[in-house]
């Protein structure tokens, strides 16, 4: 019972409210004007598709299973990419919090540096008037995780993918170090690791916080429009824009 509740209180907030909304305007359009009935009616289920775990979920799995997650890892730096990060919000030790993506993305390098003792980079920068700059909360956090800050090196300026590989490759260079083990969420890794061999650099892929699970199953719930479900086929969507655009260049 709880789950058919669930289901049918998908419809009343947005972007199910708007989907109902729409399909009741189709059925009052068909009689009167059947070709823009026609167009809506497409419109309609193609916003109910993409609104959908069934839809979103297999979009961003297709995507996090192009890099398995190595079990052993060899190189000499660990480079983390930033995910957005708010300013002025509270933390334990400072301002300002990393968001959900940038957070995973940050505690398995911190787990990684405590398995393999490899120094951290981490790379973003402000990329809004409104939000944080990614590297420097990234670097106190890491400090106040206990890692020694001669283990940590920040790339603070960067405001996309192309940016961190560009200005990350500089660092290195600096540093002499050349076996990079790149960590980023899943469903970013493919267009990252495109990012960073234009960028001169061969990466050891570390993929991590995943938003699908290893096997998706078919549920009613997965038929239910959330807003959650839009925000992940757009997300997929832009990932898969953006490897084009790459493959074009």
């Amino acid at each position: 019972m709880i789950y058919i509740i669930k289901f049918l209180y998908s419809f009343v907030l947005p972007p199910g409210l708007f989907i109902l909304a729409m399909a009741g305007l189709v059925v009052w359009l068909w009689k009167r004007a059947r070709k823009p009935a026609v167009v809506l009616l497409v419109v309609t289920l193609l916003l109910y598709a993409f609104s959908t775990n069934l839809v979103g979920d297999s979009l961003i799995s297709s995507l996090e299973k192009q890099y398995p997650q190595p079990r052993t890892v060899q190189g000499d730096v660990i480079v983390v990419l930033g995910g957005g990060a708010t300013a002025g919000t509270p933390d334990i030790n400072g301002q300002g919090n990393l968001l959900g993506s940038a957070a995973n993305r940050l505690l398995t390098a911190a787990r990684l540096h405590e398995a393999t003792g490899l120094p951290i980079l981490f790379s973003g920068g402000q990329v809004f008037g409104d939000s944080g700059n990614e590297a420097d909360i990234a670097q106190r956090q890491l400090l106040g995780l206990g890692i020694p800050a001669k283990d940590i090196l920040i790339e603070n300026r960067s405001l996309n993918t192309q940016q961190n590989a560009a200005f990350t490759a500089r660092i290195l260079k600096q540093h002499q170090l050349t076996k990079p083990i790149l960590v980023t969420s899943a469903f970013h890794m493919p267009r990252a690791a495109l990012e960073f061999q234009r960028a001169g650099i061969q990466v050891t892929p570390y993929p991590t916080d995943y938003l699908a699970s290893e096997n998706l199953s078919l549920y009613a719930a997965k038929l239910s429009p959330s807003a959650g479900a839009m925000s992940t086929t757009g997300t997929a969507l832009k990932e898969y824009l953006g490897i084009l655009a790459l493959k074009l260049k």
